[in-house]
């Protein structure tokens, strides 16, 4: 059972979803100490009571063992105290402020982007554009060279599969994961950004690595470690999921010309078909926790040291709170998607990508004239079973006539 979840994840999970919230909403896989929430309560109970469910990964591979909360831990893996602090700290240069400075810049390498492919009539949306233009905005958000933006793209591969081991890891191996306490940021990709933030130490610059170095709460600053692991949680965290909210924004509006018309006619729309989009076709399909103690979920009693995956994809169409959920409705009026999580572990990306999104969609339907896709099957999954999009979207639209000289 636990394979054909997992395949159905990557491409289209929803019709078993839809099977699962009527059938066994609460679905527990013995062997594997594991449990999977359906529903939105239960999911956003398991996303934000952090008491009975918590982050810290480490109790999934240490059963019974007091984990020590005063060693290191990344932020997407600790509870409150903890979190509280260092999410407190990050927060003082990965500012509001900071994220909407970065639209005019958003918005050129937008237009650089296409200024390459917008002659040729066609292009992979996803390799052209989706993919590199995050990219292109975390590193310059985070003060590294463009020409290292490629090597971005292998490690943030890493640490997704990184993330996919710690849910899927057998009952074997357990307790015995080396690394289960590094950061994030281990390995080639920790020596990189040590250096830089070597650097900044000595000679701060305007990004967002000089900020967090500089960053000071209560008279504490953010550790080496920390300062490791934002970088590459942000590397993640800002880069693959507006990848997937771009690809999967414009396969809807393909699938969906009357949406597409709509906003193309009221441009005063699409703030709305963003958060339909993360909706229906949420980025990130699940998130990760382990119950710190017994505890009820659904009617049912979940053990200590249990893994528990909150099925976000899942939530974000249970009927019992969006009415005719399976439908892509950009006029939605309340939109109560949990598609950036919920509670205290609360995307701090997500401005970031509703932003890119805001800023690329319009400019790609007004730069593409009749957009559309160049085949009809099925496209590849993108890699990783937490994310949920496609590998590559070929799509073309009608190029400017070339000029002939004479």
């Amino acid at each position: 059972m636990l394979n054909r979840l997992l395949a159905l994840q990557r491409r289209n999970p929803y019709p078993l979803y839809w099977v699962l919230r009527r059938v066994q909403p609460i679905v527990h896989i013995a062997r594997y100490d594991l449990w999977f929430a359906t529903r939105y309560d239960d999911v956003k109970k398991v996303l934000s009571d952090y008491e009975h469910f918590s982050s810290d990964f480490r109790r999934a591979f240490r059963p019974g063992e007091e984990i020590d909360q005063s060693s290191k831990i990344s932020l997407i893996a600790s509870d409150p105290p903890v979190h509280t602090k260092l999410r407190g700290l990050m927060t003082k240069a990965f500012t509001p402020r900071a994220v909407a400075s970065l639209e005019g810049r958003i918005s050129e390498l937008t237009h650089e982007l296409l200024d390459g492919v917008a002659n040729a009539g066609r292009m992979d949306l996803v390799q052209d554009l989706a993919y590199p233009l995050p990219v292109m905005v975390i590193a310059e958000m985070l003060g590294v060279p463009a020409a290292d933006r490629a090597q971005f793209k292998i490690w943030s591969d890493k640490i997704v599969r990184m993330a996919d081991d710690i849910f899927s890891s057998t009952e074997d191996q357990r307790g015995d994961r080396e690394g289960a306490d590094a950061p994030l940021g281990a390995g080639e990709m920790g020596d990189y950004f040590k250096k830089i933030i070597e650097e900044r130490r000595s000679a701060p610059q305007d990004d967002l690595i000089s900020g967090l170095v500089a960053a000071e709460m209560d008279g504490q600053k953010l550790s080496e470690w920390d300062l490791l692991d934002f970088c590459s949680l942000l590397l993640v965290a800002g880069n693959v999921t507006t990848t997937n909210l771009i690809s999967n924004a414009v396969m809807l509006f393909l699938e969906h010309r009357d949406a597409l018309e709509a906003v193309q006619k009221n441009p005063a729309l699409l703030p709305d078909a963003i958060e339909e989009v993360l909706r229906f076709r949420s980025p990130v399909q699940f998130m990760f926790r382990v119950s710190s103690t017994e505890t009820e979920l659904g009617g049912r009693t979940v053990p200590p040291d249990q893994r528990v995956i909150a099925l976000i994809g899942s939530a974000n169409r249970d009927e019992s709170v969006f009415e005719h959920a399976n439908r892509f409705d950009i006029t939605r009026k309340p939109n109560r998607h949990i598609a950036f999580g919920q509670g205290v572990h609360y995307c701090l990306g997500a401005p970031l990508a509703r932003l890119e999104a805001k800023v690329v969609l319009p400019i790609l339907l007004e730069r593409l004239p009749n957009l559309a896709r160049t085949t009809s099957g099925a496209l590849p999954p993108t890699d990783g079973v937490i994310l949920h999009g496609v590998k590559n979207l070929p799509v073309r639209w009608d190029a400017p006539p070339r000029m002939v000289a004479v």
